[in-house]
């Protein structure tokens, strides 16, 4: 990382530039010792007191001391990637919300709120694309409030890591009390070679609903009520895909979930039960959810990984899909 303009280390940025992405260098560790640097990319989204907010791609808020600044300046905005379609954040978020609809909500300027009796949290949050009309602390009373009526927890979602995603929301949460509960990748591929993949798909069967057998393996639930079986069935064109399992009570070996929204196919819910993993099921799966949804129109594919499932995130890398932008839940106090 280069800071020099004839040999010298420069902070070439000021308060005025909250909101840009930026670079920064900064001394850290015991003088003593010898100086040692960290460096931070990400979004500039506060600079008051003589300290700096910097929102990383991964979402986490680096806070840093003005007066440990050795050089700094605004840079472009994160190359464009060079694998999977080429997507903007607004596209993929109003795909993925298409994809998995709430039971209820409501519009606050451009913020939706979201509510589907708390199954889930991406159905049971706000989707904030947008200005809510409000300042964001009012905002967001509202909004406690309004899940405060259904007997709801809070939550706000949103995304960092991509042009146009919500550094500053993100920020701005966190300094109204709100903390991050979980975070996601959302993973772009191009659709024909995961339909391509050498897998036996001769097992996977295909509904349009979701029967007894596919929810005794989805087990995301207490009791499958009508708000569980209204999230899962919403979508312009959904795909459920399952293999039987070997056992006599008839739960299935592996399962998954898709949604066909014209060019982009979306991948959910796909789960394999302990004793079937490594026989390639999900795998399997997918190629067969893929399949159908190239059938249909479809060329591109997205879906959701957490972060902390390493085995999830290993299976897609396989399968060519590269993290477009993480996105966060965030929670009131």
């Amino acid at each position: 990382m280069e800071f020099t303009m004839g040999g010298r280390l420069e902070v070439r940025m000021t308060p005025a530039d909250v909101g840009k992405r930026v670079s920064l260098r900064r001394v850290t560790g015991d003088p003593g010792e010898g100086p040692k640097f960290t460096d931070t990319v990400g979004v500039l989204t506060s600079w008051d007191d003589e300290v700096l907010s910097v929102t990383t791609r991964s979402g986490e808020s680096v806070r840093i001391a003005e007066s440990t600044l050795v050089a700094g300046k605004v840079v472009p905005p994160a190359p464009a990637r060079r694998r999977g379609p080429a997507a903007s954040f607004e596209e993929l978020a109003r795909a993925t919300a298409r994809a998995w609809q709430p039971v209820e909500s409501e519009l606050l300027g451009d913020w939706r709120l979201r509510a589907a009796g708390g199954f889930t949290r991406r159905a049971n949050s706000v989707l904030p694309l947008g200005d809510p009309g409000l300042p964001v602390g009012e905002a967001l009373g509202r909004v406690g409030r309004w899940y405060g009526e259904r007997g709801l927890p809070a939550y706000v979602q949103a995304a960092t890591g991509a042009e146009g995603t919500q550094e500053r929301l993100c920020a701005d949460l966190e300094e109204h009390g709100w903390r991050r509960e979980v975070t996601a990748e959302v993973r772009i591929a191009a659709l024909a070679p995961v339909g391509d993949l050498a897998a036996d798909v001769s097992a996977v069967r295909m509904s349009r609903e979701p029967d007894d057998a596919w929810l005794s393996r989805y087990q995301r639930f207490e009791a499958p009520g009508p708000h569980v079986l209204e999230v899962l069935g919403s979508g312009p064109s959904v795909w459920f895909a399952s293999v039987p399992g070997d056992g006599p009570a008839g739960v299935p070996a592996a399962i998954g979930r898709c949604v066909v929204d014209g060019r982009w196919a979306g991948f959910m819910a796909v789960e394999v039960g302990p004793e079937y993993r490594r026989r390639g099921l999900a795998t399997a799966v997918m190629t067969a959810l893929a399949r159908t949804a190239l059938d249909e129109g479809a060329s591109a594919a997205w879906l959701q990984a957490e972060t902390d499932n390493e085995g999830a995130r290993a299976l897609y890398d396989g399968m060519g899909f590269a993290t477009h932008h993480h996105y966060h839940h965030f929670r009131s106090a």
